[in-house]
């Protein structure tokens, strides 16, 4: 299987391997990796979308006395006709969703956090459906920095470097994120599932390009954006408390077919909320539905912390 990535221009910036990273460093990173690390932001953006989303609304539902009856029913025609499209598309989204037993996969990520300073690294993960997710990050030359297995109520974390654990419950992820994750929540974004994706679809639009579309559900705002074959190709999060002020952002690209599923190999994300963390990954050796271990023991010379 060739995985052909996407290239980005590097510029003057200095990036430094996961192994030059302080201790405290390396452990946040590796938390808000595992938590968020397929989020992303574009400030602004959902609040602009909301806006257009109103103003179609508005317009959807003022009349116009002077049109003639027959107008009105043309209209309404079409009115039906966007519904019917609208609940199609969704029903096409959840069509698409993976759904597999097991899936595992080696990763390079690319990290830039709030402090302006890059890091890359390589990461492991595997994940049994509904039960468990398992993460093991490598420092250089292949050694094992993190390794975190997170259940539907527990997050638990080795740093080997530093030879501590940690012990959480699953809140923990929400505390770390700043967002209202779950464990259900993380599946999706390793997967490469929409996330807070509402069948409430306020506005849509169809160009060359593929279909645009508007959420909004109980907590996010949510503007999506297809390619022309409806795979994800953007999705836009903003909150729609705007005393929140947490955004979100996720492209997905380079789609390849594993077995019987398209899967997106290429991931930039971006997370705000009052700091930002940029995380680009490359996806390879992806496999679906096959036997997996999850080995995840204490050591007992290991601290807690």
């Amino acid at each position: 299987m060739k995985i052909v990535a996407n290239q980005h221009a590097a510029g003057s910036r200095s990036t430094k391997s996961f192994r030059n990273l302080s201790m405290n460093n390396a452990g946040k990173i590796f938390l808000k990796w595992s938590i968020g690390v397929f989020l992303a932001v574009y400030v602004g953006m959902g609040i602009s979308s909301c806006r257009s989303a109103k103003k179609i609304t508005t317009a959807i539902s003022t009349k116009d006395t002077s049109l003639k009856k027959a107008d009105t029913a043309v209209a309404v025609d079409l009115r039906a006709d966007s519904l019917r499209y609208i609940r199609e598309l969704y029903a096409h989204i959840e069509s698409n969703i993976i759904d597999c037993k097991t899936f595992a996969a080696k990763l390079k990520v690319h990290y830039e956090g709030s402090d302006g300073k890059d890091y890359e690294f390589n990461a492991f993960i595997r994940l049994q459906k509904d039960k468990v997710i398992w993460i093991s990050i490598n420092a250089l030359l292949g050694i094992e920095a993190f390794r975190a297995i997170i259940t539907p109520d527990s997050v638990k974390i080795l740093n080997k470097l530093d030879k501590v654990y940690q012990l959480r419950s699953v809140g923990y992820l929400q505390e770390m994120s700043h967002l209202p994750f779950d464990f259900n929540t993380l599946q999706s974004i390793v997967l490469g599932n929409p996330i807070f994706l509402d069948s409430n679809i306020l506005y849509y639009r169809k160009d060359v390009q593929g279909v645009s579309m508007l959420s909004i559900g109980p907590i996010f705002r949510n503007y999506l954006t297809l390619n022309n074959d409806l795979t994800l190709k953007h999705s836009i999060l903003d909150d729609v408390d705007q005393m929140q002020a947490r955004s979100c952002d996720i492209t997905y690209g380079d789609f390849e077919r594993v077995d019987t599923v398209l899967f997106s190999t290429y991931r930039k994300i971006v997370i705000s909320e009052k700091g930002r963390l940029d995380v680009e990954m490359n996806f390879k050796n992806i496999r679906f539905n096959e036997i997996l271990d999850f080995p995840f023991s204490i050591p007992k010379n290991y601290k807690r912390k």
